[in-house]
């Protein structure tokens, strides 16, 4: 790999000064090295050499060093291989230094030698050794982190930003007896316990002694040999509170565990997390050394420090060996956690069928609750366990106990879009239970777009006219309450007309769903709706209108707009006007005038009889359309008169001019004909006059000739 390149030419501190450190963490080792090396050959030599001469023997001495360099680190890096594996948590591994001190010392080439002080140019294959500032003298910073390949690196730098030192970060070296363990050389082990020097009970980090060391590497030649020199530390605990016991079981070292066990180690001392060995037994999924845990009579029921108990674990991890032997030895069946979860209710949240059955066949509750009210089959359901759920369910699981929420198994598995689980729940769940909850299951599943889940609780005769209860209700501004309005408001068109097809009533919402389709400007939706009877003509109760309140929605779309008039929509009732051709008080609006219109931001007057038209119309986001939406409205009406607010919009502009004349008297003979037929005849029976087609269109307002067919 090519190293680094750095300029020979009036380098100083000053440059270095804004170099970032962070820079050196995608460098491998062999670069870092070359960087310090070419900078201590640069911070040495280039001040003093001429140009020609000293760029050359700098060339030529950093081509070498490269090489030689990148040896040294391969070298380096199959030792920490080496010495990396299994290291103690408490314990820093040993790093061989890169830097190796060299005695062949060239001198340097070229005209002008440096004085005699400063450091010779090495063209040895090795950097020079250089010690490193003293930390507590040292005037600047220091600066350290890590390479992409792991390795810790130091840097000085004096204040100014220039570097004085940069290399890998010196280890703190092993004492002897802790190396003699890491390794498995017993003979040296021997010799240190023997040697009345060594003092066994110092530690090599915060509470690491040697007894610690030969648990974690499963050195139970050597920690025979330690507890039999130094009984006393068979107990001691390290700084996070492990026992040599614990770190045995931890490290899953059978042997160390047994032999600790057998000199008098307590198995129900616990760490700081109340952790005891036998919990962590359970979590290392090892039966052997519960059974050696439990045979020196490690208590069962000890709760963690989250209330967790060796059961619970046991459970997690599906292990029916271990829970059997738990069992045996005195653990219950129904002991909760600070959450109130049993051992069965974590088998069912997580899934282990093996432990849940033995669960089940030695007595435990099936429909125990959490704290929150929830059960297995209620967590069964909700992860989207559905071999759990069918074991549940074929055991006679209460499927009608709810959550603190008020939801069901069935509406959480519905909510999921667990269809097969919808389907495994259904007969279990009561539909009266379901109506006291005040939501079913076919809100949620409308709620979530969860369509299979809809079309399978639709074939079960879930009522598609549900409504949630009042309190449900006001959990939402807009007041909804049927399903069609969640598969509405989410514009799932397929959702809509399946709700439709089985026989969903459109008009049950407050604000209706024709109006959110109107908003959304959805066609499609709005057809379905208007076929199977949505009233276009409904307002809204909390803000009432003159007019039909989806004209509000519905004006901006003149193709939406006209589809809604030739389907029933009221023209009339637009053009009334308690002000007629008197002067209008002003309008007053509450919204900005970049918004769209909204119920909640109509002008406020004539409070007692609601909005009229001429006052929505005249709303700055709706005025520009005023003419086109009038010419729209006068098709659909007789003789009608214009009041003085709708003569200004008009009159506003020019072209407009032509829609005043079209609605002055008299109206043509033709298009009162039309109305008086259709008023009599109604919309939806159109097709089944006796006409001919070409005055079917004209009665639907289909622009064509009379004379065309």
């Amino acid at each position: 790999m090519a190293a680094p390149s750095i300029s020979h030419s009036g380098t100083s501190g000053s440059n270095l000064a804004f170099e970032d450190y962070s820079l050196y963490s995608n460098l491998s080792d062999d670069e870092l090295l070359q960087l310090a090396i070419e900078r201590s050959l640069t911070d040495t030599h280039c001040n003093t050499a001429t140009n020609n001469s000293t760029n050359t023997s700098s060339t030529t001495n950093t081509s070498s060093i490269t090489s030689s360099s990148n040896t040294t680190n391969n070298t380096n890096n199959a030792t920490n291989s080496a010495t990396n594996t299994n290291r103690p948590p408490h314990h820093r591994e040993n790093r061989p230094n890169p830097s190796a001190k060299n005695t062949n010392q060239p001198s340097c080439s070229g005209h002008n030698p440096p004085p005699a002080e400063s450091t010779a140019h090495y063209s040895s294959p090795n950097p020079p050794s250089e010690e490193p500032p003293d930390p507590k003298t040292f005037e600047g910073t220091i600066s350290r982190f890590m390479t992409g390949s792991g390795k810790r690196m130091v840097a000085y730098r004096r204040t100014d930003g220039s570097l004085v030192y940069m290399a890998p970060e010196p280890e703190e070296e092993e004492e002897p007896l802790f190396k003699a363990i890491r390794t498995g050389d017993a003979n040296k082990v021997r010799a240190l316990v023997m040697d009345q020097r060594t003092n066994l009970m110092l530690p090599s980090k915060p509470g690491w002694l040697a007894v610690h060391q030969a648990a974690w590497f499963g050195q139970d030649a050597s920690l025979h040999m330690l507890l039999s020199a130094q009984p006393g530390m068979v107990n001691k605990r390290t700084a996070r509170g492990e026992t040599p016991l614990l770190v045995a079981v931890s490290k899953v070292q059978l042997q160390c565990a047994q032999v600790l066990l057998e000199n008098g180690a307590d198995p129900d001392i616990m760490n700081y997390d109340k952790e005891t060995p036998l919990y962590k037994a359970c979590e290392r999924n090892s039966p052997a050394l519960v059974a050696l845990l439990l045979n020196h009579g490690a208590a069962t029921n000890t709760r963690c420090i989250q209330g967790w108990t060796a059961l619970q674990e046991a459970v997690v991890r599906n292990n029916v060996e271990i829970c059997e032997m738990l069992l045996k030895a005195g653990a219950k069946l129904n002991l909760t956690n600070m959450y109130g979860i049993s051992p069965l209710f974590t088998a069912a949240q997580t899934g282990q069928l093996a432990t849940l059955r033995f669960l089940l066949k030695h007595g435990a509750d099936i429909n125990s609750q959490a704290a929150d009210g929830a059960t297995a089959l209620y967590e069964a359901a909700k992860n989207g366990h559905e071999n759990i759920v069918e074991f549940l369910v074929s055991q006679n699981a209460d499927a009608n106990k709810p959550g603190k929420t008020g939801l069901l198994p069935l509406h959480i598995a519905a909510q999921r879009g667990s269809d097969t689980i919808v389907s495994m729940l259904i007969p279990a769940t009561s539909k009266a239970r379901i109506r006291r909850c005040g939501i079913s299951p076919l809100h949620l599943a409308a709620e979530r777009n969860r369509d299979d889940v809809l079309e399978t609780l639709i074939e079960a005769d879930f009522d598609v006219n549900a409504q949630l209860s009042e309190e449900r209700t006001k959990l939402y501004e807009d007041r909804r309450s049927t399903a069609l309005y969640f598969s509405v408001i989410n514009n799932n068109i397929d959702a809509v007309r399946m709700l439709l097809a089985a026989g969903a009533d459109p008009n049950l919402d407050v604000f209706r769903p024709l109006m959110v389709a109107a908003r959304l400007g959805c066609i499609q939706t709005i057809t379905l709706l208007v076929e199977h009877g949505a009233d276009i003509n409904a307002c809204i109760p909390t803000h009432p209108t003159t007019f039909p309140a989806v004209y509000m929605f519905s004006m901006k779309y003149l193709s939406m707009f006209k589809y809604l008039l030739d389907h029933g929509g009221d023209a009339l009732s637009c053009f009334d006007c308690v002000y007629g051709s008197q002067t209008h008080p002003p309008i007053k609006t509450t919204r900005s005038d970049r918004e769209g219109v909204r119920s909640t931001d109509l002008p406020e007057t004539q409070t007692k009889k609601g909005i009229q038209f001429c006052e929505m119309i005249s709303v700055p986001s709706i005025c520009r359309w005023a003419g086109p939406i009038i010419d729209v409205l006068l098709d659909y009406v007789g003789h009608v008169s214009l009041c003085s607010r709708l003569m200004e919009h008009l009159d506003s502009y020019p072209d407009w001019r032509n829609i005043k004349e079209k609605a002055a008297p008299p109206r043509p003979l033709l298009q009162l004909c039309r109305l008086q037929i259709l008023q009599l005849v109604g919309h939806r029976k159109l097709k089944k006059l006796p006409l001919p087609g070409s005055l079917i269109r004209f009665l639907k307002h289909q622009e064509m000739s009379l004379d065309d067919d």
